[in-house]
């Protein structure tokens, strides 16, 4: 399976953004699905997963209630909307599953 992160960019704060994970080479049906994040200087820290084929999702601690992880059976895609950016939420996004990580996307967050 290989996985491609998209949808980061620059946005203020308060803005959103919808990151995607799309897989290909195989489907997500008996995957977790993860999305961790790393900020400049900091080391790779969980934002929270996905279990595809229930659909129950976790997150940190620190990102409950702001950040929200969906999934598309038909798009096989995983999906991480962000809400309320906040500057401190600046970091490169990666997701994983099945024991791949995907390809990073930058999300910025201007004060």
């Amino acid at each position: 399976v290989q996985l491609q992160a998209s949808g980061g960019g620059l946005v203020q704060a308060g803005g959103s953004l919808r990151l995607s994970c799309a897989a290909s080479g195989s489907t997500f049906s008996t995957y977790t699905l993860g999305w961790f994040r790393q900020a400049p200087g900091k080391e790779r820290e969980f934002v929270g997963r996905i279990i595809w084929s229930y659909g129950a999702t976790y997150y940190a601690d620190g990102v409950s209630g702001r950040f929200t992880i969906s999934r598309d059976n038909a798009k096989n895609t995983v999906y991480l909307q962000i809400n309320s950016l906040k500057p401190e939420d600046t970091a490169v996004y990666y997701c994983t599953g099945g024991g791949v990580w995907g390809q990073e996307t930058q999300v910025t967050v201007s004060s």
